[in-house]
């Protein structure tokens, strides 16, 4: 694939990236507006118990812009604030909203807590004590003009206040001014235009996807594919040929193979995930555009039995570059010579291709990711999933195959040689775990064998092998 192709693709996975966080947000914006709001449409904190044994508690200052130059928002409605003071309260309490310089001015001198911080998940409150060493008494608050909303009475009454520009604190306190606060508080908002808020946001995801997806499909509709039957490039002396394609010899629609280079650095190894962090970056975009292209599948399949050719193409070559990088730089280290840039089935030690499935079998597709492959998942995650005590000196990343990997990495250092039986044992492995990536991402209707076909070669079926590559047989010979 040209670089600008794969510039475009990249393009295109970001605004899929962007594209699917614009709809999650609106969904969930909905989400909430439909099941998170009470019976006047505010939305609620947990009711959580604030106290000082002095004067009052402040809130920090609330900056929501310039008065005359702000205004436009404020018009408008955008939200409203709500203080309700629960009935678990044991006496009155004043709350009030005002200009911070005037609260500033009113609590001069007078001891008082400011409300730093506050978490509600769990609940915890940071105060910060002010002008600890005054001996000044406030006046009553109720006695205050500057108030922009107030509200004092029994437990269980609320203040209510419409957002506006200004530079604002909050203050409680009790109303004839003595120090010892105790208020049980529950605080609301209500957003105005969630509704069109959610809508758009929906819309706009769903642009930018179908943009992001129309980007993909055409530079990959663009690209030529690699026939079964194109001719085989002649290769040095000494080089295994790449492995056919679509082969008949192998029962599974994924073929996955690696040839071991009888000569790999010592030394290489523990540089390689950092060279290829070029590709790791491309990666991460080719991946959002893999899922969401399977998102686009998935419809294309319950509607019309058949997975989007272009789609399916591209997806492949997702998979084909991933498997290259992880056979040079992680999960293999089968390999020292550098990945392409590239999508195409290219000749390199490790190949990877997958049957394209003229049609799919539309009822199963509603259930093969989520629930058939549940027990192929568990066995990949215990393989795969980090194991030890987090709070030991020693936590092994990558689980059992991470740990197989990291072995057969230290007898290369020590021997100069990569142990076939390790390395045999990891490609089945791999083979295991890439068999259940294109059953979930709908590409086959094939379920996965519970069997770890270790080598670099697929399994033979029909009692007919399937080639060795030269560089097999060469360690077959002399390495174990």
């Amino acid at each position: 694939m040209k670089p600008r192709r794969v510039i475009a693709l990249v393009l295109a996975s970001i605004i899929a990236v962007v594209g699917s966080g614009l709809l999650a947000a609106g969904a969930s914006v909905g989400w909430a507006y439909g099941t998170q709001r009470d019976d006047a449409g505010f939305f609620t904190t947990s009711n959580e118990r604030f106290e000082t044994d002095s004067y009052a508690l402040t809130s920090d200052q609330i900056d929501l812009g310039q008065p005359g130059r702000d205004d436009w928002w404020a018009d408008r409605h955008l939200a409203t604030v709500r203080i309700t003071v629960d009935d678990a309260a044991t006496r009155p309490v004043f709350v009030g909203i005002g200009p911070a310089s005037d609260v500033e001015a009113f609590l001069a001198g007078i001891p008082h807590d400011d409300i730093t911080e506050v978490g509600f998940d769990p609940f915890s409150v940071d105060y910060r004590r002010e002008n600890g060493g005054g001996t000044s008494t406030p006046a009553p608050p109720t006695d205050q003009t500057f108030w922009v909303a107030q509200a004092t009475g029994e437990p269980g009454h609320s203040l209510t206040w419409d957002l506006e520009p200004g530079r604002w604190a909050i203050v409680v306190m009790n109303p004839d001014a003595t120090p010892g606060v105790v208020a049980d508080i529950e605080l609301g908002w209500q957003v105005g235009y969630l509704v069109p808020i959610a809508i758009g946001l929906v819309i706009g995801g769903i642009v930018l996807l179908a943009m992001a997806a129309a980007m993909i499909i055409v530079g990959v509709g663009r690209a030529k594919v690699a026939s079964d039957t194109e001719p085989a490039v002649p290769l040095p002396i000494g080089t295994a040929q790449p492995v056919a394609r679509h082969t008949s010899l192998v029962a599974s629609p994924l073929r996955i193979e690696g040839r071991l280079d009888p000569d790999l650095s010592r030394w290489k190894w523990l540089v390689k995930w950092f060279l290829a962090i070029p590709h790791f970056v491309v990666l991460v975009f080719l991946w959002a555009a893999f899922v969401a292209l399977t998102l686009v599948a998935f419809f294309a399949i319950l509607f019309t039995g058949r997975y989007p050719r272009s789609i399916f193409e591209f997806n492949v070559g997702v998979l084909r570059w991933s498997w290259r990088v992880a056979y040079y730089a992680t999960n293999v280290l089968g390999t020292d010579r550098y990945p392409p840039f590239t999508l195409k089935d290219v000749e390199y030690p490790a190949t990877l291709d997958v049957a394209y499935p003229e049609r799919l079998s539309r009822p199963l597709v509603l259930v093969k990711s989520w629930l058939l492959a549940i027990p192929h998942l568990l066995i990949v995650w215990a393989a795969t999933t980090s194991w030890g005590d987090d709070e030991a000196p020693f936590v092994f990343s990558g689980g059992l195959l991470g740990l197989t990997v990291t072995i057969a990495a230290f007898i290369l250092l020590f021997t100069g040689r990569s142990p076939i039986g390790l390395y045999d044992l990891i490609m089945g492995a791999m083979r295991w775990s890439y068999r259940v990536v294109i059953y979930v991402a709908l590409m086959t209707d094939d379920y996965p064998p519970f069997r770890l076909d270790q080598g670099g070669s697929e399994p033979p079926v029909d009692g007919r092998p399937s080639p060795l590559p030269i560089a097999d047989l060469e360690l077959a010979d002399g390495v174990s």
